[in-house]
């Protein structure tokens, strides 16, 4: 299976394949993949910095012995230069390893084994001076990350696959930690977070039963976790300031255990074309080491790359959520739909808020710090208490012969409970309708898509409202021969300027986008990609 596509927004090129052999005991296979491509236009330039360059491969094997199968996965994903303009730093490289293996069997009658052991290394290196515009000496940084993770989990399930209870066991252990410095001064150096550890060992049960025409699935589970950092190294290059608050990291508190639980209920009935769904659950969530370790006022955030800098809280609470979700699925002979709504209760819900009670007054450390690098307001990562609620919908119907309509819709509100303001960074409604031509060999579809306008924005967090926007995008597809597949498309067709609400905000010196603007949409891009299966 070898398949190979091109993008005009950006010159983008992307090659990849499979193969595989196998025979009643064995089986073998290798992937592999390249893409590349070059900054993204938009109708009013190019944005700078957005270029990339990626490659996956990776091989796995399986061997039958009786009634179970031992597996083996190896993969490597290899990212080099790629721009990245809402962040302070460019990606050099972000490599990751990941491996597996595993056992699937039957035991006995009735009685099942699962088991997997897993490994993913990560080695990371960031810079602001190879790919975008390089600074001045003094303010040129470089980062290096490392993230190692290793997991197990061991189940038995004993029942049918209709009609089980599965009990098991898992465990997680992550070493992380990052180095900041200046490559042309050996002084300055920082780990903002240095050699910290988390860990998880957990149980669970689930229980899958019913009675007439009422399924039910409810699940159980434990977890102790623990975290830990060390204390702070750093160089003698390194102002007094952020040598400061190393010195008062270092002789804080720096562990954290604590025990989560959590459970749910899913209850459906299949009553011919009809079948209701209803989902209960508590469920909890940990502070990553960044939220909770992260001492050092800077932008790393956990991906939201919204230019603010970021302190964390070494006794945040994990986050607890009680979920409900009512839907059902209907599907007719010529029409289907299947909406469903929901609602989320988080107690010790995880936000950036101000530092202190008065933003804007630079009177601690960790606003002075945050003032040098550009960001007088920093925010801290903290429990707060929310609630969000919304609605999902796809929906479709056959119109006439070969011709049908199909879409999708969402609509999600969030909103702090222990403060009256919004919830930061909440997608607006949107959705889709696509009109489809659907032929033995060949199809098109004429698509919409409608953002609405995001005026719902976190006042607390300074959060800018953004417009709505309308979209049309055009797909095809034909079969040309047995194997092989022709797809194009048209995305943005009528080449419109907009901005996503979650996009990010500008960083590059020069660029078509005006330095700290919301980064905009792709512009029309036309595509087409070629798929050969070989059987």
């Amino acid at each position: 299976d070898v398949s190979g596509q091109y993008r005009s927004v950006d010159d983008s090129v992307a090659l990849g394949g499979m193969a595989g052999l196998a025979s009643e005991s064995l089986r073998f296979g290798v992937i592999a993949s390249w893409e590349k491509g070059d900054d993204t236009r938009f109708p009013g330039g190019r944005i700078a910095t957005t270029g990339y360059e990626r490659a996956v491969y990776g091989v796995h094997a399986g061997f039958r012995a009786g009634p179970g199968e031992f597996s083996l996965e190896y993969r490597r994903q290899e990212t080099g230069r790629s721009g990245n303009p809402p962040f302070a730093m460019d990606i050099i490289y972000f490599h990751t390893d990941f491996a597996r293996i595993g056992f699937e069997g039957d035991l006995a009658d009735g009685v099942r084994l699962e088991a997997h052991a897993d490994y993913a290394g990560v080695s990371h290196r960031m810079n602001n001076y190879e790919v975008r515009p390089a600074p001045a000496l003094a303010m040129t940084r470089q980062s290096d990350t490392y993230a190692d993770t290793m997991s197990a989990d061991i189940l038995l399930r004993f029942g049918s696959a209709q009609r089980h209870l599965r009990i098991g066991a898992d465990f997680e252990l992550i070493d992380k930690g990052y180095m900041l410095y200046n490559p042309l001064a050996p002084a300055f150096f920082i780990h903002p977070l240095d050699r910290a550890h988390s860990d998880r060992l957990g149980a669970f049960a689930e229980w899958r039963t019913g009675a007439g025409p009422v399924e039910a699935e409810l699940g159980l589970r434990v977890d102790r976790h623990g975290a830990e950092t060390g204390a702070p190294r750093f160089g003698p290059g390194v102002p007094a300031g952020p040598a400061g608050l190393a010195l008062t990291f270092a002789n804080a508190d720096r562990e954290w255990s604590g025990t989560t639980v959590d459970a749910s209920m899913r209850l459906w009935a299949e009553l011919g074309a009809f079948t209701p769904r209803l989902t209960l659950a508590r469920k909890t969530r940990t502070p990553s080491l960044i939220e909770r370790f992260s001492w050092l006022p800077t932008e790393a955030s956990g991906g939201l790359a919204d230019g603010n800098i970021y302190v964390g809280t070494p006794g945040l609470k994990p986050e607890k959520a009680w979920i409900a979700e009512l839907g059902f699925d209907w599907s007719g002979a010529t029409a289907y739909a299947r909406p469903v709504v929901y609602y989320r209760r988080i107690n010790d819900f995880i936000q950036g808020v101000p530092f202190d009670i008065t933003p804007g007054v630079v009177n601690t450390p960790v606003e002075m710090v945050a003032q040098a690098s550009g960001d007088a307001t920093p925010l801290r990562f903290a429990n707060t208490d929310a609630e969000i609620w919304g609605a999902d919908i796809a929906l479709g119907a056959q119109i006439a012969g070969p011709l049908r309509i199909d879409g999708v819709a969402s609509y999600v509100r969030g909103k702090r409970r222990d403060l009256a303001d919004n919830l930061y960074r909440m997608a607006p409604a949107n959705g889709r309708l696509a009109l489809v031509w659907e032929a033995a060999r060949w199809s098109m579809s004429i698509e919409g898509q409608a953002v609405a306008a995001q005026t719902k924005v976190s006042v607390t967090n300074d959060e800018a409202a953004s417009k709505g926007y309308v979209l049309a995008n055009i797909y095809g597809h034909w079969l040309v021969r047995d194997g092989v597949r022709l797809d194009v498309g048209i995305e943005n067709l009528f080449d419109r300027q907009y901005q996503e609400h979650l996009a990010g905000y500008n960083r590059i010196v020069g660029s078509d986008v005006p330095l700290g603007a919301r980064l905009p949409g792709a512009g029309r891009s036309a595509f087409v990609r070629l798929r050969w299966a070989m059987n």
